[in-house]
């Protein structure tokens, strides 16, 4: 049984859906990440596992436990704000240990369990100090350990990274997966960068428009997108239109060239539209190295020149797609208006749904 199930989770605002039926099992010790743009759903649907937001509809279970209804101190739950909600007035020991004297443990308990969270965040000698007298990215690591202090069954992160510094940022984020990992705690994070997403979860579910898009692991999400929206959302992506020719061969023509794909074209037939995915890195300007790879005749339209990076924008016709080649001193990159092959082997060509 999974530790975690949302079943049709709903959550309607005035005549508008939030969220919308959003179905989903996470296992005990699993990250999940969900990602996507402002107003997806996401943090309405982390608010719905807290406690903090009541469904319209459908069911949350934590641990075999129906908590659909229960108050947030009811369900066993740690969070972490992105705005940290530390208290001012207090010290960090004692923000760290307010959950378990609320709770009404023994002082005995609170030091301890209190020297134990901050020692597991870094922190072991800042306990008398105040919120003011530290950095931003030393106060979400407080957040992290008050919320862990209350051995919570359930983690929710909502975007807690999100006002820090972009190395600050990735520090943090490691050390959120070495403590996460560490008690093997189940752990929701609502974020929108896909970096973060990427890098920490052991699995992504994608929202749009207050459903879920696609639910996978990171390799899944980024190398087999099955909707437009999560190929383009997850990492850079290059659109292709191409129009069928032999659904059972699959292949296609991109602007008067046939190539092929190793995508399943069922339900297609002969002059079709489809649309493919097609990422930068799978991209080679030249000649394929395979007897059946593919190969597009283009002209390079913009270069960019980024340090060890060369950017170019190749068009075929309506088409055009955007690769990265390493620089090379003794390789200048071609001109732009330079007529140029471009290749790629047909595994690469993902064909995405018309979502």
């Amino acid at each position: 049984m999974a530790f975690l199930e949302l079943e049709n989770l709903t959550k309607i605002f005035s005549a508008n859906a939030g969220v919308r039926g959003v179905n989903l099992s996470i296992q005990k010790g699993e990250f999940i990440s969900f990602l996507g743009p402002s107003g997806c759903g996401k943090t309405t649907t982390l608010r719905m596992v807290a406690g903090f937001e009541t469904p319209s509809l459908g069911a949350i279970r934590i641990d075999g436990r129906d908590v659909t209804h229960l108050r947030p101190n009811q369900r066993k739950i740690g969070m972490v704000f992105q705005s940290y909600a530390l208290f001012p007035n207090m010290t960090v020991a004692q923000n760290v240990g307010f959950g378990l004297k609320v709770a009404g443990a023994a002082n005995s308990t609170i030091a301890g369990r209190v020297k134990e969270m901050l020692t597991m965040v870094g922190l072991p000698d800042h306990g008398d100090r105040y919120p003011y007298q530290l950095s931003g990215g030393q106060q979400q690591r407080v957040a992290l350990a008050r919320a862990l202090a209350v051995q919570p069954a359930l983690l929710l992160l909502d975007e807690p990274l999100s006002a820090l510094d972009a190395k600050i940022r990735i520090s943090l984020r490691e050390e959120i997966r070495r403590v996460q990992r560490q008690l093997d705690i189940t752990t929701i994070y609502v974020t929108h960068d896909q970096e973060e997403a990427l890098s920490m979860s052991d699995r992504i579910v994608v929202m749009n428009e207050g459903q879920v898009e696609q639910v996978g692991t990171p390799f899944e999400i980024y190398n087999y997108p099955r909707t437009r929206f999560v190929a383009s959302f997850v990492g850079t992506l290059n659109v292709i239109k191409a129009r069928v020719i032999d659904p059972a061969s699959r292949r296609i023509s991109v602007d008067g060239q046939t190539i092929a794909t190793t995508s399943e074209l069922k339900g297609a037939v002969a002059g079709d539209m489809l649309s493919f995915a097609l990422r930068p890195e799978a991209l080679r300007l030249g000649e394929s190295d395979q007897a059946d790879g593919n190969r597009l005749q283009g002209t390079i339209e913009h270069v960019d020149f980024l340090g060890s990076i060369i950017r170019m924008r190749v068009r075929f016709g309506d088409n055009a797609v955007s690769l990265d080649c390493f620089n090379s001193p003794t390789s200048p990159p071609p001109a732009p208006g330079s007529k140029v092959p471009v290749s790629f082997a047909p595994t690469d060509l993902r064909l995405l749904d018309n979502g």
